[in-house]
């Protein structure tokens, strides 16, 4: 099984960055035949253990997909039909009846299909790119940056908080938790600790009336900032979980975040939300905290 799981980790670092909307001569992406003979293996393990590896792949994958651009976003139907993808995959490699280079071919043409499906302005974005393409940055940032951004104060910090976004580790939230406070976080890799959800924050239910304090930090609104001024970005979707986000939040409770969104916030009943925000530097940089009144 980690053998196994090693030769996929190989594989994803030899397509690592590479276009799939590449347009010039040559095929820069292919499946290695240590994967292939890997995968060949996979006829003699239980069922249970396919799917492992199975989702294994697709997770990888996905995790690929979002380190070059964080700005890709794939919701449960779009998981699940890469999880079909790799299915078809690894039953054609062991299948046995087809040349690795057609493998190749036929994979990558559907990943390609299943990108521009699910993240339309993808194509848009790297038709005309490089062969090898450069990560959009996105990174875990330190307690101390957080906390002078997100004006997070001691002792203002209302329970339960919820971190949307937290990063795949969730430093923040073990800070909190440390600290004694009742923390949780969520991201789309979070990883296995009991108070980190695996979720979208598009999909994820975030209650009424349920949190005390919720934070993001260069998360929900960064993205949100994207889709309100992309060409055909999910704008609406961003808004209704915005004012879903606010309205899980207690009375006397506070969403922190950065940065700040001007373009919604004005629009806010002043009878049931106060916002306050704050500017860094000249480059003007900006957070906002938005408390519940009522």
């Amino acid at each position: 099984m980690e053998t196994i799981k090693k030769s996929i980790d190989n594989q994803l670092r030899v397509n690592q960055g590479k276009n799939l909307f590449y347009l010039q001569p040559g095929d820069t992406l292919h499946i290695a035949e240590e994967t292939v003979m890997a995968i060949e293996r996979i006829g003699k393990m239980t069922d249970d253990q396919k799917n492992v590896l199975i989702d294994y792949a697709t997770d990888n994958a996905l995790r690929e997909f979002c380190r070059i651009n964080q700005y890709l976003s794939f919701d449960t139907v779009a998981r699940q039909s890469l999880r079909k993808i790799y299915i078809c995959l690894f039953a054609t490699i062991m299948g046995k009846q087809k040349p690795t280079e057609i493998i190749s071919r036929d994979h990558f043409k559907k990943l390609k299909s299943w990108l521009q499906k699910t993240n339309p302005f993808a194509e848009t974005t790297y038709a005309f790119d490089a062969q090898q393409l450069q990560a959009v940055p996105c990174s875990e940032y330190s307690i101390e940056l957080q906390q002078k951004t997100l004006n997070l104060r001691s002792g203002i910090l209302k329970e339960p908080v919820l971190d949307i976004g937290c990063g795949p580790q969730g430093p923040m939230v073990a800070y909190l938790r440390s600290a004694g406070l009742e923390a949780y976080g969520i991201d789309r890799f979070a990883g296995v600790q009991p108070y980190l959800i695996s979720a979208d924050w598009l999909e994820y239910d975030y209650g009424v009336s349920q949190w005390g304090t919720i934070i993001s930090n260069i998360g929900f609104s960064n993205h949100f900032i994207h889709h309100n001024q992309r060409e055909g970005g999910d704008f609406l979707t961003y808004a209704k979980k915005y004012m879903e986000i606010l309205q899980s939040l207690k009375p006397g409770g506070s969403f922190h975040y950065a940065p700040h969104l001007p373009f919604i916030e004005e629009y806010l009943d002043k009878e049931t939300y106060t916002v306050t925000t704050q500017i860094f530097g000249s480059h003007g940089f900006s957070s906002a905290v938005v408390k519940r009144l009522v």
